[in-house]
């Protein structure tokens, strides 16, 4: 079998091993409901306070400030529709910006049809939001403010601090989707002054499935999911006990290796970046060339298909994307890159290439070998490169 080299960890992570062993029992030796009163169900329920607890502490939170749900998008409709409606007296004024995750682009279009008005703020050409937008925005109407942690597809990483400050100076809740900067950059709620976090395990080496909704206490939140008591009351449906054990044993060695693990991401990643651009003319490294997380890097090539090289690096063993793997059926181009400025034609030729600290150096080396043959070989076919080349009097 082919060697697989599997560069797109921002779409999904492997479950690490010692995750998969603490969940083990919870499926076939403490599999009772964690809501049954009997002593059966003593140790699910511990496992699930303990997962509660190690999350709480990453960061810096109270233990009951933590909401398990089944993932980063439940947690970012949660945060968003039922917070909306629960202030909507105060005002139904929200603002976010153009490059989140469709998760909370299309629950703000939601919200739009049910009479709140959404504010979508730009971003400049790496992808960063304008405080000064931020500031003029906000209106004595303003009830929330969501912007993204770090960005799924370019890695950028946003001023959170600076726009927390704001939303705390101005009264207003600030909400941010965490889901690929969790476990990899240092978070603490109340150094940001967030009120409210998603985030999703499968992003860290933990299991699909599962995720958690941070919400400050006294932020006035009411329930998503309708059923029983579950989560105190406000997000109803039985626990998922293995999937919330897996989740805490993930955490838990995100957070010890944190620090070791982003520094051997970000070699392989500047490695990666400074081959490709230095080896492949006419590309552009979109996203912050330094605030960005330590595992992404995301390019675009002129003149090719970004789809095109996404199968032929498939027929090489190499998983690539090409953007949010939750849009990568839209033939359409990725409104992150739109949004920080590159026109169509380019934008359709982005890859995202988002490395683990279990890739090796030799393993980008080989990578970047296809990538320059695959697009040698892609732009020889292509009409506009031929014509570029002819104006601009250069060999092909």
């Amino acid at each position: 079998m082919k060697e697989v080299i599997y560069l797109d960890n921002a779409a999904t992570t492997r479950t690490k091993p010692e995750v998969v062993g603490a969940m083990l029992p919870y499926f076939t030796e403490f599999y009772g409901n964690p809501s049954s009163v009997y002593e059966f169900s003593a140790e699910p329920k511990r496992a699930i306070a303990h997962a509660r607890e190690t999350i709480a502490k990453s960061l810096g939170a109270k233990t009951n400030e933590i909401y398990f749900t089944n993932g980063g998008t439940e947690s970012d409709n949660w945060a968003l529709v039922a917070t909306a409606e629960a202030y909507q007296d105060k005002g139904k004024h929200i603002i976010t910006s153009k490059i989140e995750h469709h998760a909370v682009l299309h629950t703000c279009e939601y919200l739009e049809k049910r009479g709140f008005e959404v504010t979508y703020l730009d971003v400049d050409e790496f992808g960063v939001v304008k405080l000064e937008e931020l500031k003029k925005a906000v209106r004595p109407d303003t009830i929330l403010i969501s912007i993204m942690f770090a960005n799924n597809e370019i890695g950028t990483l946003e001023p959170i601090r600076e726009i927390g400050a704001i939303a705390k100076e101005r009264g207003v809740l600030f909400h941010t989707d965490a889901v690929q900067a969790f476990g990899h950059v240092p978070i603490d709620v109340d150094e940001y002054h967030i009120d409210m976090l998603s985030s999703s395990a499968h992003k860290l080496n933990g299991p699909r499935g599962v995720g958690f909704l941070y919400i400050r206490t006294g932020v006035k939140s009411r329930s998503f999911i309708h059923g029983g008591a579950q989560e105190r009351k406000r997000r109803g449906g039985t626990e998922n006990t293995p999937g919330i054990a897996g989740f805490g044993k993930a955490v838990e060695m995100a957070m010890e290796t944190m620090e070791e693990r982003t520094k051997k991401e970000r070699a392989l990643r500047d490695h990666l970046i400074e081959r490709v651009m230095k080896e492949v003319p006419f590309t552009r490294l979109n996203g912050h060339p330094a605030d960005r997380l330590s595992n992404n890097a995301n390019f675009a090539f002129q003149f090719i298909e970004g789809e095109s090289l996404l199968i032929m690096l498939d027929m090489d063993g190499i998983c690539a994307s090409s953007g949010s793997a939750c849009t990568s059926g839209s033939l359409d181009p990725s409104h992150v890159l739109l949004a920080i400025g590159l026109p169509h034609e380019i934008a359709h030729g982005s890859l995202r290439l988002t490395v683990s600290d279990e890739i090796t150096r030799e393993q980008i080396d080989t990578t970047v070998e296809s990538i320059k043959r695959i697009v040698d070989r892609l732009r020889s076919m292509s009409p506009l490169y031929e014509d570029y080349m002819k104006k601009n009097g250069k060999k092909q």
